[in-house]
């Protein structure tokens, strides 16, 4: 049983990714699990979008399922919108997705 791999995938042109990070690290923190053991990937250019099914920044993955289903989301370097619980549009993921998705590994470990 080891810790769940988390990736945070985005792009500097994107004003969001340091919230989103700042977030993603207090939420492991909370978990017990290490805020440093963030695998962070920077997409720079529409190759690399292709390639790692980014569909914008920022996109947080555990275990390789993204925090919030992207649906029909154009992949590519965009900025990306997330639908909060409360039906709010959010560029930031709603931090009880975050939860949700880590306590996912917590209960298939």
């Amino acid at each position: 049983m080891g810790a769940p791999r988390v990736e945070f995938l985005w792009w500097s042109e994107c004003p969001s990714w340091e919230r989103a990070l700042a977030m993603l690290r207090a939420e492991l923190e909370a978990a017990g699990l290490d805020p440093d053991g963030i695998e962070m990937v920077e997409i720079a250019d529409e190759e690399q979008a292709r390639e790692r099914r980014f569909p914008g920044s920022p996109t947080i993955r555990v275990d390789g399922e993204d925090v919030q289903d992207p649906g029909e989301a154009p992949i590519g370097l965009t900025c990306r919108i997330y639908r909060r619980r409360d039906g709010r549009v959010s560029p930031l993921p709603d931090p009880a997705d975050i939860r949700a998705a880590l306590e996912r590994t917590k209960g298939a470990s």
